[in-house]
């Protein structure tokens, strides 16, 4: 079959109607300036690649889940809802160009509910939502050649459509599919000339706003942006080959989507997607503490636990191994679960779990010790539990499970294989010894030590040293600032210099001078001298935050020491938080 083509605002009709997703796409992935960057190459008249459909007979219209297109996103993903088919005889699966289309139901019909920055996202005073506006009287840029670069027309996401003004006319994008017919766009372009000749306007700033409202309705209404091509087999492997071809270019699928696409169309009988996006929401928002998790920790974590390879290669997804997985389901989740939660219990959770895959080898201990939750008061389960939270801390901080990790699990896993049976300890001197044949160490030493003491502000594994300082503390729930103590705009380089310390600059974002505030104590504290500051805490704040008594320490000129001081403190915290526990060796 040829390709055909039709228009932006005939496609967006069809979508949800007549055009469907297979249960095999990913979820959409784009921000809000990748939207804005394909309705500005759609206006330019710039082709956005074609699209590819697959035609479901009547015959076969029940026999797959399909999914409805999005109309409104959400910052940080949004589920696709499952379509109900009923009555829509003619239906078609879009196999490539999901992203694109979505784009287009969004810009057009819906809305991008964006979080707010340093809000916190069960707040629903974070979020807020906008819609796709076009400034009508925006000249086209161009460069100083006049050649067209960047954005040609000027987008934008808000949250609410601005009265016109003498130099703005902000147009909702979506109002343009209003005009179905040519003479209501025509009689609304005549109305709007009168509003702006009435408000003083030009007649070449008429012409800007006549100029990109025209190019609006042509490029929706006119134009045949959408250039599709259907296929009509009916056998699924072919359309999962195709689909699998298809989405090798543009955003690729993740490793996730690939294996989610195999589980999806080989688990007869239960709605795969839908398992295991419900288990990532309930570990996300159902755990002890908030956690932010993602399905290709899940698929991960099958491959782990059921001893299949670990790298993601299609010719390792056969029917024999999805099986496995499709088997093992049931316990799979539970490991996951009692995984995470264990995880929680050691104050882990989003804001300082650095590599989700380190939690990997812990849920692989405990898919083969399926009685055990760690979570009592027997030895046991103390000892272990013990030993599995000093681990699993210090290959975080050490950044264990960076880069690509899929060698070490698999290594790690192998280590674990070889446990002679249910019950016994975490292997964790194993494990360390297999870490250590890749060059990179888990161990709580004193070099360890000095290399958590030169954390400094910025980096992966500093909030998680920062949140070990402390007894307890609400991660997730509570909105907490990476602070300075002495804070950098002390540190101005005519102040080192009259001091002769220009070597303090290197040594200000040290963790020795950071902190874990609230946001009210963040604000309150701004940049007032330490000594100011802390005068005004009780005696439990500067406990809590390990700060040195000698109140002479507390000036700036005495950096130096109070950061030695400082850190001879945190020193001993660690030691302590690392200290064996004094269990018996065996039940």
């Amino acid at each position: 079959m040829s390709y055909k083509s039709e228009s932006i605002a005939t496609a967006i009709g069809r979508m949800n109607r007549q055009y469907f997703l297979p249960a095999i796409q990913r979820e959409f992935v784009w921000k809000p300036e990748q939207i804005v960057q394909l309705f500005d190459s759609i206006m330019r008249g710039y082709p956005i690649s074609s699209f590819l459909f697959w035609e479901l007979k009547p015959e076969n219209r029940d026999k797959w889940q399909v999914y409805k297109f999005l109309e409104n996103a959400r910052h940080g993903g949004t589920h696709n809802e499952l379509a109900n088919t009923a009555g829509f005889p003619n239906l078609a699966l879009v196999l490539d160009g999901q992203q694109r289309l979505t784009s287009l139901m969004i810009g057009l019909r819906g809305a991008y509910e964006t979080k707010k920055k340093y809000k916190r996202w069960d707040n629903p005073d974070a979020w807020s939502v906008q819609r796709l506006h076009l400034d009508l009287m925006a000249e086209s840029r161009l460069d100083d050649e006049g050649v067209e670069t960047g954005l040609y027309y000027k987008f934008e996401f808000m949250d609410a459509e601005p009265e016109p003004d003498a130099e703005h006319y902000w147009f909702r994008v979506g109002r343009i599919l209003d005009f179905d017919e040519r003479t209501k766009f025509e009689a609304f372009l005549d109305e709007r000339d009168d509003e702006l000749t009435a408000r003083g306007l030009t007649r070449s700033e008429r012409k800007i706003f006549e100029r990109n409202l025209k190019q609006l309705y042509q490029a929706v209404h006119v134009d045949e942006v959408i250039a599709y091509y259907t296929e009509t087999d009916q056998d699924y492997d072919r359309v999962l080959d195709i689909f699998v071809r298809a989405n090798e270019g543009g955003t690729k699928l993740s490793k996730s989507d690939l294996l989610l696409s195999m589980v999806i169309s080989s688990w007869d009988g239960v709605n795969a997607r839908q398992e295991i996006f419900n288990l990532v929401d309930r570990l996300n928002t159902q755990m002890p503490r908030r956690n932010d998790f993602d399905k290709d920790f899940i698929m991960k974590s099958c491959l782990v636990l059921t001893d299949l390879p670990v790298a993601y290669k299609v010719q390792n997804f056969n029917n024999a191994n999805l099986t496995t997985i499709r088997q093992n389901w049931s316990n799979i989740k539970q490991a996951v679960e009692r995984g995470v939660g264990l995880a929680n219990s050691f104050h882990i959770d989003r804001d300082n779990l650095t590599s989700a895959n380190a939690l990997i080898p812990v849920i692989y201990y405990l898919f083969k010790n399926p009685g055990v939750t760690l979570r009592g008061s027997s030895p046991f389960e103390v000892r272990n539990a013990d030993s599995i939270r000093r681990w699993l801390i210090m290959a975080l901080l050490n950044g264990v499970f960076g880069g690509t990790s899929d060698n070490m699990l698999r290594d790690i896993r192998a280590t674990l294989q070889t446990m002679p049976d249910a019950g016994t300890d975490f292997p964790i001197s194993a494990i360390n010894s297999t870490i250590k044949k890749a060059r990179r160490s888990a161990d709580f030493d004193d070099s360890a030590l000095d290399d958590i003491l030169a954390l400094t502000y910025g980096q992966q594994q500093t909030f998680l040293a920062l949140s070990l300082l402390y007894d307890d503390a609400s991660w997730g729930t509570l909105q907490f600032h990476q602070d300075h103590l002495f804070a950098r705009s002390m540190f101005k380089p005519e102040e080192l210099s009259r001091l002769n310390r220009i070597d303090w600059d290197s040594s200000k974002d040290r963790i020795g001078n950071l902190c874990l505030l609230l946001a009210h104590e963040n604000t309150g504290k701004q940049d007032l001298p330490i000594d100011e500051w802390l005068a005004s805490r009780d005696p439990g704040f500067l406990r809590r935050h390990l700060i040195p008594d000698d109140k002479a320490l507390w000036r700036f000129d005495r950096f130096p020491d109070f950061l030695r001081a400082r850190e001879e403190l945190i020193r001993g915290r660690f030691k302590t938080l690392f200290a064996p526990p004094t269990v018996p060796a065996s039940d």
